[in-house]
């Protein structure tokens, strides 16, 4: 199946605790990189995270972003140490008895001292963690590919329509060919002629051979019948269910070696124009390729 590397997919989920939000974003990319933003408390889970994707998502830049909200409770805990803020007050009326000081002790005058609250954050459920970021993760993930793959479906049909343009000229390539050789012998006799004076008999075992040394070394047969091959193994991938970017650009490469090799040999300004055509054609497949996952 054609899959885009483009796409875009979000998806939450809650328990009782814990609620996610998970953001997939995805572009063309040579590798599978996948990269995780995600609260630093819960890291130890963005191993966990990336083997998930991996197994949906072939090959792209992915970015996760993924967002916890703590439901109906705070994720910190404010511990007070009762005795340690005891002793402090006492500590202190004794100072301001001693010193014989006209002051109150205050509340603020206790909670400016640090040892006295302090904060942590709460311990974490790791299965209701997981649970809740895995739900919210795999309808990210579902969203994403429906994407991808309704704009690989555009990338196939485009890429079919080209492959049977490509076809249709290879065609009329094929069928220009013998033209070509026949065209050549015409011309020689021709420049035989206006070369040496009209009454000489022209030799025409002689010119035979030199037709056939052109016919030869012009020849694209070879070319034409592998340029049709390599169209049938780029639709017969087209259908395929794996990852296929790479072997469509292999593909691709080939498809561009033989025309290329077509243009260099036919040695006609007919075949030549059409050559161009197709290369054109073939540059437009390795575009959109280069977004195939």
């Amino acid at each position: 199946m054609v899959k885009s590397m483009t796409g875009y997919g979000r998806g939450e989920a809650q328990n009782e605790i814990y609620k996610f939000k998970v953001e997939i974003k995805a572009v063309n990319h040579r590798y599978n990189d996948i990269i995780v933003k995600m609260p630093r408390h819960i890291s130890y889970l963005e191993e966990n995270i990336k083997k998930i994707i991996k197994e949906k998502i072939k090959r792209g830049k992915v970015d996760v972003y993924i967002n916890l909200e703590y439901i109906n409770e705070s994720s910190i805990d404010v511990k007070v140490d009762i005795p340690l803020a005891k002793s402090y007050k006492l500590a202190l009326e004794e100072l301001v008895k001693e010193l014989n000081l006209e002051d109150n002790i205050r509340l603020n005058n206790i909670l400016g001292i640090p040892e006295i609250v302090s904060t942590e954050r709460k311990e974490l459920d790791e299965d209701l963690i997981w649970m809740c970021l895995s739900a919210a993760l795999e309808i990210a993930l579902k969203n994403i590919i429906n994407m991808r793959e309704l704009e690989g479906k555009e990338l196939k049909l485009d890429i079919l329509e080209k492959l049977c343009t490509i076809e249709k000229i290879g065609d009329k390539i094929e069928k220009r060919s013998p033209d070509v050789v026949l065209e050549y012998k015409d011309k020689l006799k021709e420049r035989i002629k206006v070369l040496l004076e009209d009454n000489v008999v022209l030799d025409e075992d002689r010119i035979g051979s030199e037709v056939a040394f052109f016919a030869d070394r012009c020849s694209i047969n070879e070319e034409i019948v592998r340029l049709s091959s390599h169209i049938k193994q780029f639709r017969s991938i087209l259908e395929e269910e794996e990852s296929i970017g790479r072997k469509l650009d292999f593909l691709t490469q080939e498809l561009n070696r033989e025309i290329n090799t077509i243009g260099s040999k036919a040695n006609d300004i007919v075949i030549t124009n059409h050559v161009v055509t197709v290369k054109a054609e073939i540059e437009k497949i390795r575009e959109q390729i280069q977004n195939i996952e």
